[in-house]
């Protein structure tokens, strides 16, 4: 990152990268559907328009409640399930927990951390989100990795600090790059209807990607997949997906219509 948060960036070089990274869109349903009549019904509605699984990944984060219920058709839409949250705990006496072992143990492969909301509702820290990678590096679990800024952060410039900040804690940890996808969700986009422009949203993801090289390397740089999430419709999709630095997308409310499919055709290409 260059002091005051400019990059400078090879734009050709950024678009050769983004033809060897797959797409990947993940669905974060929160506490949502109330019923699992609702979540059925949903992954059954998905499934009149299907989508080229060798072209796009797609993750998709049910309540814990829901997902033994909703894994099996899900993944045979071609679809991987994710939690939503793991612990940063291994087994014992820690109630209301699961582990990344769990994880493991069910086949889910997949878990959100260090989403905005548990930073911002339940203290989680930058220590807390560096401990659960390292459990989920330990037991191959792959990572959504959440990062981004509030509202008052970007007025004051400081968008590329704050990412800068909370991807270093993780960094110390990650011994398979191959394992970790960035989410970058700027918090005063998410559930708001406000979304970063597309240029906004390039500028600070390739802004993330520059960060990536200095401290990691260039090739975990050129590899690691980083979405966009933040009010992502199926009518401002494809105009962030040209972006050579937006590699899909993390989606909230959206990813419980049936029209989250169209979302997901547009990453195909």
């Amino acid at each position: 990152l260059k002091p005051g948060g400019s990059v400078s960036t090879n734009p050709d070089a950024s678009c050769c990268a983004i033809m060897s990274r797959k797409p990947i869109v993940g669905g974060n349903w929160k506490c949502n559907p109330a019923k699992l009549a609702d979540a059925k019904a949903l992954v059954e509605a998905w499934k009149e328009k299907s989508f080229d699984k060798d072209k796009v990944d797609v993750v998709i984060a049910p309540t814990a409640l829901h997902m033994g219920h909703v894994k099996a058709p899900l993944e045979g839409l071609g679809m991987q399930v994710s939690a939503q949250n793991v612990g940063k705990n291994d087994m014992g006496a820690f109630t209301g927990e699961w582990t990344a072992t769990h994880l493991q143990d069910m086949e889910v492969s997949y878990t959100l951390i260090g989403h905005s909301e548990r930073r911002s509702k339940y203290g989680e820290t930058d220590e807390d989100t560096a401990a659960k990678v390292e459990k989920c590096q330990a037991a191959g679990l792959k990572v959504l990795f959440c990062i981004g800024e509030l509202l008052e952060e970007r007025e004051s410039g400081k968008t590329d600090e704050v990412n800068k900040r909370q991807l270093a804690a993780i960094i110390p940890k990650v011994k398979n790059w191959d394992d970790i996808i960035i989410a970058y969700e700027p918090v005063w986009a998410i559930g708001t209807g406000k979304v970063a422009t597309p240029d906004q949203a390039e500028e600070t993801q390739a802004a993330i990607r520059a960060y990536i090289k200095e401290a990691v390397s260039a090739e975990v740089a050129d590899k690691i997949r980083i979405q966009y999430g933040g009010s992502v419709t199926p009518e401002n999709c494809k105009e962030l997906i040209a972006k050579p630095n937006i590699d899909g997308f993390l989606v909230g409310g959206a990813s419980l219509k049936p029209s989250f499919m169209e979302i997901v055709t547009a990453c195909q290409g």
